[in-house]
């Protein structure tokens, strides 16, 4: 009888450590379909350290979001050099922030209208809302949209345009309510998101793009170059512009 067992075992571990690596390739190797989302982009901060943006230019990509301020007084130290020369490369960008849950939104508002231009094409800013690396203490629904109308309206107002949220399923869960009537990013890694209704769609966080040392995230736009040239257009009529303070 051991015989059999030793064997059996022997083979479920084998096909064990199969689906392990099948799945580990399957996610590597995950893109979605060019001919349905042609439009190719990538999220970045200073994690990424320094960009060779002309490389990233040629490997595909159109479009880059670029952290630019958290909280109500934190600046991503990379933002402004990213932003130059992602532009200087020939890329689509635009600017996100990270949406803490210990400062009032208005005084978020500030710190990313006084950092990021007006003057320059840009996509619509982004809010960044999740619990990873956020303040321990979760706002209820109400309170969140409190401080989320008080970051949004001003930031709207100043760069004549919608907001676009990013934000993540446990958060996602919890602020359902507070997120509607606003375009979205999702964040769906390797899997289709089973519904069309979002902008942006994050499906990897592990990416590999040339130009970058290490991992980045990547992303698809939903439409073509025309959707990507509508998004960056500048608004109506053109917002009065300050200098951005120096990061």
């Amino acid at each position: 009888m051991k015989k059999p067992i030793v064997l059996w075992g022997a083979a479920s571990l084998i096909l064990a450590c199969l689906l392990v690596a099948a799945g580990y390739f399957y996610f590597q190797l995950f893109s979605p379909d060019r001919s349905k989302y042609p439009v190719r982009g990538i999220d970045v901060s200073h994690h990424q350290r320094q960009i060779d943006w002309r490389r990233v230019a040629a490997d595909d990509v159109a479009f880059a979001v670029i952290k630019a301020t958290e909280g109500g007084d934190h600046v991503d130290d990379a933002f402004a050099t990213n932003l130059r020369e992602a532009r200087a490369a020939g890329l689509t960008v635009g600017a996100y922030h990270f949406f803490t849950f210990c400062r009032p939104g208005a005084d978020q508002a500030r710190n990313f209208i006084s950092v990021v231009p007006r003057d320059q094409p840009l996509l619509p800013p982004v809010v960044d809302i999740e619990f990873v690396g956020n303040c321990p203490r979760r706002p209820s629904p109400e309170e969140l949209h409190a401080e989320l109308s008080a970051f949004l309206r001003p930031v709207e107002a100043a760069f004549g345009k919608t907001a676009i949220l990013y934000v993540t399923d446990e958060a996602a869960r919890v602020y359902a309510g507070q997120i509607v009537g606003r375009p979205h990013w999702v964040r769906s890694l390797a899997l289709w998101p089973g519904h069309d209704d979002w902008i942006y769609w994050q499906y990897h966080d592990k990416g590999r793009v040339d130009g970058i040392t290490g991992d980045v995230d990547l992303n698809v736009l939903q439409g073509g170059q025309e959707t990507l040239t509508t998004l960056s257009a500048a608004p109506p009529e053109s917002m009065p512009s300050e200098t951005p303070r120096t990061p």
